[in-house]
């Protein structure tokens, strides 16, 4: 991390301190209020045409480029203080040559010794670091974006945001992020690069962005939308440009501000990118059955077009996934299926798309219930085994400044009995005003080959659809249908769900009916055969100075599940819980839970069968972490509870520790001590993860994970060395050995070798 001594300040701006609202609050007017607080959607802010680029090394002060353009700057606090002018300085400046769009940042600090950095890994978190972040609407829809963001140590973190991020609980305080099924693609790459630098005055960064990352409607004069936000994390400080009410947060993009002066290039927008691959691997199998060392290569690539200016083409030959994560492992305590997110870059660049509204589970109680396009099925067994992926094709984006589509076709090969399958994925999405869309999906599995029988097909067909009422409110839901040969009537779903969002309170409420043979095999469902009820009430308080509390969240929730056919209560749980967040960033959670589960067919929890009938019981639970941007960290949970006639202790300890952004360890162990009528059983998981990022684009990983319920252990060790849009030269070890004489499917151990180049034709 360079070191720049700045030697005086542009435009004579104040080093240090808090600011009131500036010159360039005062050109764009003052913004508008909701519900009492000015929130951002009235900031403007310009950018400029510069013959020289800047010198991409973070020194935004000494460069000429950067002269003379008028910063935006006037931060205000969502928290701690709603509202209150941000207690540092930030300015940001924005300028552009022919072929890339620049933003320079100064992140002006009294107390540079104080920043805090956690991680430079590419796409780590930035919840728990001084960071900054910027969104870009470019379309300027106000549903749509671009994010990049970075941290002093230069880290690179890019997404794209989908419906304001609608399906998940969102990025939350500081930047925190999830995948790509919740509106927020976190996994998309973009091709740009960030440079940083500290100094006395603070942390300073330059982020350079090719028009060709991004897509943008034709014409050469652009308005887009645009955020920024700054994380202060030493006082638990998060500013916005364009402010915004508590209950929100930078993918609020329908309060952010505007980028005007903004001049696209004619034709630049045509991307031709081709990133072949090659891929080597030693494998060792266990088992009496195996014979030594089995030496495998191959092949393959991708191919990215940009059709328009806002719809790309994406081909793909021959895919290989050897360098993504292996999943974290989980133990089921109930009778439903387990939700494993999508890892891998294919499928989940540009997955925004394919996302079909719906209301988010059962009140947050019921994560992932259904998924009418779920890719993790294409390519994946049921087991969890790989199947080989010939090849294939998406079509995907913004046809017009309101209209998205997806058109996604992928064929694999057959492998150990299952037939090789053509999956055809069709989606348009058109967008209304205030926050409101609506669209189509119809979702194709087809057998090919001669494994394929006449009836071995699978389809989906549904609509959904978002309308906002006001500035906090929103209606959400999905009416669907399935095809499957063998399967008629019951073969419906259908969800709807209102949410009411202002800044203290939170009102929820929705519906949700699924049939017995509702069957989207390209999808997810936990369960089927329900009529589903669900609600709750949220309230946000930040006191001041009780008990050293910065924000308390109080909420109960209510879900209730009636079997579609007989009408008994097959499920039914009232939460009551408290979320607990104190001023040195440690956080409690508190809850009780009174629970409701009708069984009609007897299944296991690790081995021990819980039998039919009709269970009541209450659950209480404790967790607690102290703060995560410490050195060293702790935490701990425990949750007492009857248990389907028994009862059920579950506890365990995390243990964080890191070196700077250099070296990051986890460890985390879950215990649980199980008692059912038909017996007993003690399952632990334990999970140590660690990481040691040599820089931004250079990084170690390890990941053990210790599973007695599944009776097996195994190992992930990645080093990559990363290049453009996440590239590069991959080096996996993978082991996976069974617990005494058991022998899991896929034990043994395999060392690969994978090296991956972006060739940017046109530039």
């Amino acid at each position: 991390m360079p070191l720049i001594v700045a030697t005086g300040l542009a435009g004579g701006a104040p080093a240090f301190g808090g600011q009131d609202r500036d010159q360039s609050a005062a050109q764009a007017g003052e913004p508008r209020t909701t519900a009492g607080f000015d929130v951002g959607a009235g900031r403007q802010t310009g950018a400029r045409r510069v013959d020289a680029p800047p010198l991409l090394d973070g020194d935004v002060l000494n460069d000429p480029a950067w002269e003379g353009v008028t910063p935006a700057t006037g931060f205000r606090q969502t928290a701690p203080d709603e509202g209150r002018p941000a207690s540092e300085r930030t300015e940001v400046r924005v300028v552009f040559t022919d072929d890339t769009i620049y933003f320079g940042v100064v992140c002006y600090d009294r107390d540079p010794g104080a920043i805090i950095v956690t991680d430079s890994r590419r796409d780590s978190s930035l919840a728990d670091s001084d960071s900054f972040q910027l969104i870009l609407d470019t379309f300027l829809d106000r549903q749509n974006g671009f994010v990049f963001g970075t941290s002093p140590s230069g880290q690179e973190y890019d997404g794209q945001l989908v419906n304001e991020g609608a399906g998940g609980s969102g990025m939350g305080r500081g930047g925190t992020s999830f995948g790509a099924g919740g509106g927020f693609n976190l996994n998309w790459d973009g091709v740009w690069q960030v440079r940083t630098a500290t100094s006395d005055i603070g942390w300073s960064a330059e982020f350079a962005i090719p028009f060709r990352t991004i897509r943008f409607p034709a014409g050469r004069a652009q308005t887009w939308g645009v955020n920024f936000q700054r994380n202060i994390r030493r006082r638990n400080e998060l500013a916005y440009w364009a402010p915004l009410p508590r209950q929100f947060d930078l993918f609020r993009v329908s309060l952010a501000g505007r980028l005007a002066g903004v001049e696209a290039p004619e034709g630049l927008w045509r991307t031709l990118q081709i990133t072949p691959y090659v891929v080597g691997e030693a494998v060792q199998h266990a088992g009496p059955d195996a014979r030594g060392t089995t030496m495998l290569g191959d092949f393959g690539g991708d191919l990215k077009y940009g059709v328009t200016s806002g719809v790309a083409l994406d081909l793909t030959a021959n895919t290989d996934f050897a360098q993504v994560e292996v999943d974290q492992q989980q133990i089921n305590l109930d009778r439903f299926n387990l939700f494993f997110p999508e890892k891998r870059p294919f499928f989940l660049e540009n997955a925004g798309a394919f996302t079909v509204a719906n209301s988010g589970g059962a009140a947050f109680n019921d994560p992932s219930q259904t998924e009418l396009f779920f890719s993790r099925r294409i390519g994946i067994a049921s087991d969890g085994h790989a199947i080989p992926i010939i090849g294939g094709a998406r079509l995907s984006g913004k046809v017009s400044d309101t209209v998205t589509v997806g058109l996604l076709n992928m064929q694999t090969a057959a492998s150990g009995g299952i037939p090789s399958n053509n999956f055809g994925v069709a989606r348009v999405r058109r967008d209304l005003a205030n926050r409101s869309s609506i669209g189509g999906l119809f979702v194709n599995r087809q057998a090919t080959g001669e494994l394929a029988g006449d009836d071995d097909y699978n389809r989906t067909f549904g609509f959904d659809g978002r309308w906002g009422f006001g500035q906090n409110g929103i209606v959400s839901g999905f009416a669907a249908r399935t095809e499957t040969p063998g399967r008629v009537g019951g073969d419906h779903a259908y969800d709807v769900a209102v949410d009411y969002n202002a800044q203290a309170w939170r009102v929820r409420a929705g519906y949700m009916e699924m049939g017995d043979n509702f069957n989207p095999e390209v999808g997810f469902v936990r369960r089927r055969g329900f009529r589903r009820v669900d609600g709750g009430i949220f309230y946000t308080w930040r006191p001041d100075d009780f008990l050293k509390l910065q924000e308390l969240r109080p909420h109960v929730t209510f879900n209730r599940f009636w079997n579609y056919d007989r009408g008994y209560i097959e499920s039914s749980l009232l939460h009551m819980d408290n979320f607990w967040e104190f001023e040195d960033s440690s956080v409690a959670i508190t809850a009780w839970n009174v629970r409701k589960e009708s069984v009609i067919e007897s299944f296991p929890i690790s081995g021990v069968p819980v039998l039919p009938g009709s269970y009541d019981w209450n659950e209480a639970s404790l967790s607690y972490s102290s703060d995560r941007s410490a050195p060293v960290n702790a935490g701990f949970r425990f949750q007492g509870s009857g248990f389907f006639g028994g009862t059920l202790r579950s506890y365990g300890p995390s243990f964080g520790v890191r070196h700077g952004e250099t070296l990051n360890l986890l460890l985390n162990w879950s215990r649980n001590h199980i008692d059912l009528p038909a017996g007993q059983v003690v399952t632990n998981l334990v999970s140590t993860r660690v990481a040691w990022n040599f820089s931004p684009r250079v990084f170690a990983q390890g990941l053990l994970q210790y599973n007695d319920s599944d009776e097996l252990w195994s190992v992930n060790l990645r080093f990559g060395w990363l290049q453009d849009a996440n590239t590069g030269l991959f080096l996996v070890y993978n082991e996976t050995e069974g617990l005494d004489d058991f022998i899991p499917g896929g034990a043994g151990r395999s060392v690969i070798l994978k090296y991956s180049y972006l060739f940017d034709v046109l530039d």
